[in-house]
């Protein structure tokens, strides 16, 4: 029988610890939040049957926090005075409130049921998680334990996310910088078949495009003509928008890579991915199979939901989800 000395198996244990202390876990409110679950569903559900806009703002907001750090719930903490915070940050600034109210919403109802267990960023990647399936789309395997972050700064979202005018080109190495690769970039935006996206974001491919063309040639004639009805007056009303899958609006499918096929993409870089032959296979094949897509996009959104955790002492458990406990930048 060979004995570990002392010395040995204090140094295996304190190695250990850790690692049992980050991993996340499905049932990690299970003692201390029994209905951690059963709120979030609740409360998410109650919101998007009031306001349909609930689920794509969501999803866009979990998309703008993981992508920055991991999941940690930066994105959600207002500026003040000495420090602009990650959602003031540009590319952050076109978010729908309603995501951030449908997270406020649930952590109020968690601070009552079990005060200062549950975190932000666990509530975020659950509530993207059950909007998800309430609008039809597939179950990620939800894994929690997250921490709130310490920090954050509107520098750190600077070319960290795909601009519509941007070329596939410059948009892949994005992803791929982060570990995902083309197709399961080509996975994840097929959240776009929900939401909205503002007329600015589009609108110079429907209004003197080149010398040579009014409207961009990649848009369906029909739907350029709707569009640019929609959008006539975008430069006195910034609010004004479109959805980003004009066929099934509200609805979780893989409709927004069949839209593809037909001109209907509305952004520069949906119309991109059909027409790159890098991205264009991975769009034929979820335009016609939208199991395949609905496991795919559940794969990636585990994958990115899981990403660079905050636990431990790398975070905190945030009373209010738009400040620290304490000062922090």
């Amino acid at each position: 029988m060979t004995l570990i000395n002392p010395t040995t198996f204090l140094i295996l244990t304190l190695t250990f610890i850790p690692l049992i202390q980050t991993q996340l876990t499905p049932n990690y409110y299970q003692k201390t939040c029994p209905k951690f679950s059963e709120i979030i569903h609740k409360v998410v559900t109650e919101k998007q049957q009031t306001c349909p806009t609930t689920a794509a703002a969501t999803l866009r907001l979990f998309f703008h926090d993981c992508l920055v750090g991991g999941c940690d719930a930066s994105i959600l903490i207002s500026s003040n005075s000495v420090n602009k915070a990650e959602r003031d940050a540009a590319v952050n600034l076109p978010l729908s409130g309603d995501g951030f109210d449908v997270v406020s919403r649930v952590k109020t109802t968690l601070e009552i049921e079990c005060p200062g267990v549950v975190s932000c960023a666990d509530i975020l990647v659950a509530a993207a998680h059950d909007l998800i399936m309430v609008v039809g789309g597939p179950a990620f395997n939800l894994q929690l334990g997250r921490k709130d972050s310490l920090v954050s700064k509107a520098a750190d979202s600077e070319n960290q996310f795909p601009l519509p005018t941007m070329t596939i080109s410059q948009v892949i190495p994005i992803f791929t910088s982060k570990g995902f690769t083309i197709q399961e970039m080509v996975a994840l935006v097929g959240g776009h078949t929900i939401g909205l996206s503002h007329c600015n974001q589009f609108s110079y491919r429907l209004f003197n495009f080149s010398p040579k063309a009014q409207i961009d040639p990649a848009y369906n004639p029909k739907y350029a003509e709707g569009l640019k009805k929609l959008c006539e007056n975008y430069t006195k009303d910034p609010s004004m928008s479109a959805f980003n899958d004009v066929m099934t609006p509200n609805k979780f499918d893989n409709m927004y890579y069949k839209n593809l096929r037909k001109g209907l993409g509305l952004l520069a870089t949906d119309s991109a991915m059909f027409e790159d032959p890098r991205t264009r296979p991975y769009v034929d094949m979820y335009a016609d199979d939208e199991n395949k897509f609905f496991q795919d996009f559940a794969r990636v959104m585990e994958k990115l939901s899981v990403s660079q955790p905050k636990t431990g002492n790398k975070g905190e458990i945030r009373t209010r989800c738009d400040s620290f406990n304490t000062i922090s930048y």
